[in-house]
């Protein structure tokens, strides 16, 4: 597997709902930030969201939180690949993300990942 890629966000209250907590979308879009993130790593160059296959949210997060966010490669096709991203909150996990992300071209078209891309993923 490839190396996580993490990042970590703190929660304003710009990112609130009207309950003081991380506002769902707000939330959905840090995820596939992460994703994003981990998937342009993995191809070197452009990806783009192909689906959110599962969204949790398991525990709200509080403005002043300071939110963890941990993107790992589960698999790699042709021309896509899964992330599963997990968020925490002083260890403890409040949201999980798995997406698909497909690798593109210059102009938007499914490309190839390349074998030594895919390699990488088995082999690390």
């Amino acid at each position: 597997m490839t190396q996580p890629t993490t990042t970590s966000e703190l929660i304003l209250p710009e990112h609130a709902n009207h309950y003081g907590t991380l506002f769902g979308g707000t939330a959905l879009g840090l995820l596939a930030k992460a994703a994003f993130a981990a998937a342009f790593r993995q191809v070197g160059g452009a990806v783009v969201m192909a689906a959110a296959r599962q969204v949790d949210f398991t525990a709200p997060v509080a403005v002043g939180s300071l939110l963890d966010l941990t993107a790992q490669m589960t698999g790699i096709g042709q021309t896509s690949l899964t992330v599963e991203v997990r968020g925490e909150v002083a260890g403890a996990k409040v949201l999980m993300g798995r997406f698909v992300m497909v690798a593109v071209d210059d102009v938007g078209r499914p490309r190839a990942i390349l074998e030594t891309q895919r390699k990488s993923h088995e082999d690390a």
